[in-house]
């Protein structure tokens, strides 16, 4: 689970990646990088911890350039705690490529094998992100007549789609290669996000921006030009010249749920969906169940979790005609509880990061609204903390269905054992988290809630389902992720 984004700019690059970088650090705490490209030279500086603590300014005046790509991570595979998995991934040949990845590979295995015994490329770590560099960097001198020749746009392509057959799960990637130019390219079922966005400098010349949210585009003042295509590449050269190409195999868009329940910043439109407007609706149609199944006499007042479930919390209390009141104080200072990297810590973390208000919750019969309910952790400390402020009853509701499988597509829930809803009913969920009542989103509706005036017909919602929907994850394949991930 990463941010990414590429910048193609008519000036030095370095202040623009970093900004588009704290714009998106939602979705990554754990380290970060940045890479400019200047002539044939790659400047690199990559980073443990938040984008604000990262780079001194030393590390900016070196990062020379008009051109640069910059990356935040949470990590889905790999190591959290391991430096030389920090993003972006260099190889020298041909040209010197770096690369930066959102997503996560489902065939890492195969792909290992493949680069050792028949490409004779040696990998460094345990990301998939150096597999997929290397896969790329192998397919370009498959493309390529000579090493010596000019890289062309179809040679980039062609390399492209040989990425497409042979890389299996999700992956929205951009990439340097040096004195050529930038390339950015999406899995052929769009499960990641990843948006192009244009403006014209003062002279009138073009720059361009890839990244994985369409806040960095409206906040650096480009126009959003469209979504990359599922499958599609673009490449824009040193010059500032876009082209771009659509892969003539098999392809549809099947985004990621989990982007518009929690990922996402509310500000962003992905996939022509405004974020923030498909959490009102989530909220307006979870109130329908909440009024189905709790007396609404026994609610007197709806508080959200901040953040993300906020919108769908004040859209359920006015769908309701229920009072809205801000009932936790969050500390902003703290990651996302779901995935930090350990149970104990993730305990401690919510009562660092949420504090109850006890003027709000005194004497009241409270329902919390949150986006969704993983591992339990987060939402059975919050219930102990609204009676602890002085509720009489607690009631909970999920913006989300109940999380039953692991979503292999790159968002860290790796294991079934350690998800609440996986083998156990609401009831049993709601005994665990310890709330008087618990209402779960419908499937039918999150879905509805998400796509409503889209012509889309398919998202990713494995880990509500456990349909997966490249078609390539086999039970074998999870049961070996969940003994990785554990030992």
């Amino acid at each position: 689970m990463c941010g990414i984004v590429g910048h193609v700019s008519t000036s030095p690059v370095n202040q623009q990646i970093y900004d588009s970088l704290l714009l998106l650090q939602h979705r990554g705490q754990d380290s970060t990088g940045i890479t400019t490209l200047e002539g044939n030279t790659l400047h690199s500086v990559k980073a443990k911890g938040q984008v604000r603590e990262a780079y001194r300014t030393r590390d900016m005046r070196s990062l020379l350039g008009d051109m640069g790509l910059g990356h935040v991570r949470y990590a889905t595979s790999g190591s959290a705690s391991r430096e030389d998995e920090v993003q972006p991934f260099y190889v020298n040949a041909p040209y010197g490529i770096v690369l930066v990845h959102n997503g996560n590979l489902t065939n890492t295995r195969e792909l290992s094998d493949e680069l050792f015994r028949i490409d004779r490329r040696h990998l460094n770590s345990d990301s998939d992100t150096e597999l997929l560099l290397n896969v790329l960097a192998n397919e370009l001198q498959r493309t390529m007549s000579s090493v010596h020749a000019d890289l062309t746009p179809d040679d980039v392509f062609d390399a492209v789609a040989g990425v497409h057959r042979r890389v299996e799960g999700s992956y929205a990637v951009i990439s340097l290669i040096a004195g050529r130019g930038m390339l950015a390219f999406r899995d052929p079922f769009g499960i990641r996000p990843l948006v192009l966005g244009h403006r014209l400098d003062d002279n009138g010349r073009d720059e361009w921006v890839v990244a994985s949210e369409s806040l960095v585009i409206d906040a650096g003042g480009y126009e959003l030009v469209r979504e990359v295509r599922p499958g599609e590449a673009v490449w824009i050269t040193t010059a500032g010249k876009l082209y771009s190409r659509e892969y003539d195999g098999a392809t549809k868009l099947a985004p990621c749920s989990f982007e518009y329940v929690y990922l996402a910043r509310p500000d962003s439109t992905m996939n022509g969906i405004s974020v923030y407007n498909s959490r009102l609706r989530m909220g307006e149609k979870l109130a329908r169940k909440v009024e189905r199944e709790i007396p609404l006499d026994d609610i007197d007042v709806v508080m959200p979790i901040p953040d993300s479930a906020r919108p769908s919390a004040m859209e359920l209390a006015r769908v309701l005609g229920l009072d809205y009141r801000e009932g936790f104080y969050k500390n902003r200072y703290i990651g996302r509880t779901f995935i930090m990297p350990g149970q104990k810590v993730r305990k401690k973390s919510v009562r660092q990061k949420l504090n109850a208000m006890p003027v709000e919750f005194e004497g009241k019969n409270v329902l919390l609204v949150d986006d969704s309910i993983v591992r339990g952790t987060t939402s059975k400390e919050i219930v102990e903390m609204a009676r602890a402020a002085g509720a009489k009853k607690v009631f909970f509701a999920s913006a989300a269905p109940p999380v039953r499988y692991p979503h292999v597509y790159g968002i860290n829930m790796p294991t079934r054992g350690e998800l609440v809803a996986s083998a156990r009913t609401v009831e049993e969920v709601r005994s665990v988290i310890g709330a008087d009542a618990l209402v779960y989103q419908d499937v039918d509706d999150l879905f509805a809630a998400i796509t409503e005036g889209t012509d889309l017909k398919q998202l990713d919602m494995s880990c509500f389902t456990g349909e997966y929907v490249t078609g390539t994850v086999t039970p074998e394949y999870l049961a070996w992720l969940e003994n990785s991930r554990k030992s």
